[in-house]
Formats: structure tokens, sequence, C-alpha cells
């Protein structure tokens, strides 16, 4: 700051050109989060609120017939992974739990696997076609999404059910004598997951294939190198990210499915989401269905951190 010297009166100090720009980026700042306060708002209440209420519910005692009793207790953290005998009182592990959670798990893996070996190939199909037609091709992959979830889920169940239309037609060239028993298994579960979330794979592998190159493939024909070998040191590796966000928007919405599983696992392949609901409304068990919903919170955090820390591993130890 500099003092400067005026024939009207005493001396008045100056702000240097530092000290202005230093006011005009706080200003900014400031107009940043006032403009983005709304916003924030919103977030906070009908993300973090709904979230915050389940943390609290987890560690009070369940009504006698739903609902909470506000008295603090951590009995429906211990029934995540414990049962308790109603005879005797002894402990043992939950194994119905344990089982549903291997199964969500499972199956949430197996769903995105698949969903990215059909999704790639489609996306890459896609990105080869001319700029006139790629829009049709975009079109008609985001056509499942025009149709509620429950009747794309009882269109599955139509083509793999006992009478439906794969076991009739396998019947009617002579390959089968009766029908495969495809529903109700966990391949009718992880199929129908695969068909759900099939576009939300092949979207950002197409947004990463569209910016791609292709020049580099013929440059890699070029230096004789095999077709899977320019895919997996060309192709995948620019590619990438979209791999990464396929992957995440598939396997985060799989392990919390609900109406997959309740219609073609017809509740003999029950999922996380179906025990969530099972606790809130039959179960009565509201704190126990509050920690099984963080639970799940966690679950998800915790393979998103895995997952993202071993592919920045990977690629540090690449250079």
């Amino acid at each position: 700051m500099t003092v400067t010297a005026t024939h009207e009166g005493p001396v008045r100090p100056t702000k240097s050109a530092a000290e202005v720009a230093a006011d005009a980026t706080q200003r900014d700042i400031r107009n940043c989060w006032l403009l983005c306060a709304p916003a924030l708002i919103v977030l906070l209440c009908a993300a973090s609120g709904p979230l915050a209420i389940m943390l609290m519910y987890s560690f009070l005692k369940a009504g006698d017939y739903g609902g909470v009793l506000w008295t603090f207790s951590t009995e429906g953290w211990f029934s995540v992974f414990v049962q308790r005998d109603i005879f005797d009182e002894t402990l043992s592990l939950a194994d119905a739990h344990v089982s549903i959670f291997w199964r969500s798990l499972k199956l949430s893996i197996l769903t995105t696997l698949l969903a990215l070996c059909l999704g790639f190939p489609t996306a890459y199909f896609i990105a080869m076609r001319p700029l006139q037609t790629r829009n049709l091709w975009l079109f008609l992959i985001t056509i499942p999404f025009w149709t509620n979830l429950l009747i794309r889920t009882f269109a599955i169940m139509e083509m793999i059910r006992n009478h439906g239309i794969i076991n009739s037609l396998l019947k009617s060239i002579g390959v089968i004598d009766e029908p495969i028993q495809m529903l109700f298994t966990d391949f009718s579960v992880m199929l129908g997951m695969t068909y759900v979330y099939l576009p939300l794979m092949v979207l950002p592998i197409y947004a990463s294939m569209e910016k791609f190159d292709f020049r580099l493939v013929e440059a890699g024909y070029d230096l004789y190198a095999s077709r899977f070998r320019v895919l997996r040191r060309i192709i995948i590796p620019l590619v990438k990210p979209g791999i990464i966000a396929g992957s995440i928007l598939v396997f985060v919405p799989s392990l919390g499915a609900y109406v997959t599983p309740r219609v073609l696992g017809g509740g003999k392949r029950m999922m996380l989401g179906n025990l969530i609901e099972l606790q809130f409304g039959q179960g009565r068990n509201w704190p126990l269905g509050a920690a099984l919903s963080i639970t799940l919170l966690v679950i998800v955090m915790a393979a998103l951190l895995i997952y993202v820390r071993s592919v920045q591993r990977r690629d540090g130890g690449h250079g």
C-alpha cells in the first residue's frame, strides 16, 4: 500500500495493484458462493438430510409395530452380521445376511463385467459409423430409457420363463425336450440387470471413443501389431476414462437394485435392496434397515475407492 498527498486534504493511502487484484478475487469467490448457495442448500437437505436420518435411526431401538423408539441402541448394527437366538440368547453369524451381501456383490461385479463385454464392442461399432448415422444408433441405444423399468423387467421375464420365447423356440427346433429353468435364478437377475443398465455402459465409452483418433490404430497396424495388441496397447488405454465411468455407473445401481431382483428373482434371490425393503416393511425393524442402508453406502464407497486407487496406481506404474 502506498501513501499519496493531495492539495485539498490530508494524506490518504492507495492500494497497490496486487491488493486490488486480491480484493477482486475475494469478491468473485464470495459472489460464486452466493450464487451456489441455493443449490448447496438443496443438496444438503435432499441428499445429506436423508442419510443423516438413516444414520440416526440405526442407533435407535425398534418399535413394536414399526418405527423407532427414541432410545439409544446398537442392536440394529449388531444384527447386520450377528443374530441372537430367540430361545437361549446365544449368538451366531447371520448366515442369511452374509449370503445376501455376497450375492449382491457377486451379481453386481458379474453384471458390470457382462455389460462391459457387450457395451465396449457396441460403442466401438457406433464410433466407427459415419457421422450421419451415429445419432441414429445412439437413438436406438437410448430407446429402453423411454420405457418404465418395471415394464422392461417384465419383458425379460417373458423371454426367459419356462414357457417364454427362448424355451419355446428351443423346443420347436428340437434342441431341448423340457424347458430350461432360467427364471428365479441368479442368472436371470444378472441378465435383467445387464439389460437394464447396458446403456449406462455404452454411452460413456462411446463419449471417449468419439474423440479417439483412429489414425493411431492404422499406425499400429503399419508397425505390424496384431488386432489384440492394438486393442490392448492403444484403444483401451485411451478410452479408459469412459470404461471407468461406465463401470461405476453400472456397478453402483446394480448393488442396490430392487425391482429387477424382486421380479426376476421371485423372492428367492434377494439382494441388499430387497433386504432393506423387507426390514422397513414386513420385518418392522427400522434400525436394522437403516444400518443395512448405511452398510450398503459404505460398501459402494469402499469399492469405488479401491477401484479408483488401483487404476491410479497402475497408471502411475506405467509412468
